[in-house]
Order: C-alpha cells, then sequence, then structure tokens
C-alpha cells in the first residue's frame, strides 16, 4: 500500500462501516485505518477521530464526493 494516501479522517466505527461498504459497492481500492491503541485504551480516537481512509489519490476526489452524501443522507 505504499500508493495509498490519507484521503480523510472518520468519526466513528458506524461511519467506518458505512464508508467501507460504499466504497466496496463502488470497487475502489482503500484501507481504513483505526487509531485505537489497546495500550492507552482508545485515548488517541478521542484527540484525532476513530480513524482515517487510505487510498490511491486518485480516488481522493471520488471519496470524498461518497463520503459527503454519505453524511447529507444519515
Amino acid at each position: 500500500m505504499k500508493d495509498y494516501e490519507k484521503i480523510l479522517v472518520l468519526e466513528n466505527v458506524i461511519e467506518a462501516g458505512r464508508l467501507e461498504s460504499l466504497l466496496k459497492e463502488e470497487e475502489i481500492p482503500f484501507h481504513i485505518e483505526s487509531y485505537h491503541d489497546y495500550a492507552y485504551d482508545g485515548i488517541f480516537q478521542l484527540q484525532k477521530g476513530w480513524g482515517h481512509v487510505e487510498a490511491p489519490i486518485e480516488y481522493k476526489d471520488k471519496i470524498i464526493k461518497i463520503y459527503k452524501q454519505m453524511k447529507e443522507n444519515k
């Protein structure tokens, strides 16, 4: 995944799951990285957000568009 870049920060696990489903549906390559650290009991998630989405940069605009649509259609 050396060609993957951080695209956006996710707020929670539900948002991550919804976005994962939508990106798979669109056949967009991606990786979701959680900020949870068992040693610190998730303290970084309070500061940084739940986690982030990584993907090839050429998919950035499409992922952001899908994310914004997802947030509007809660």
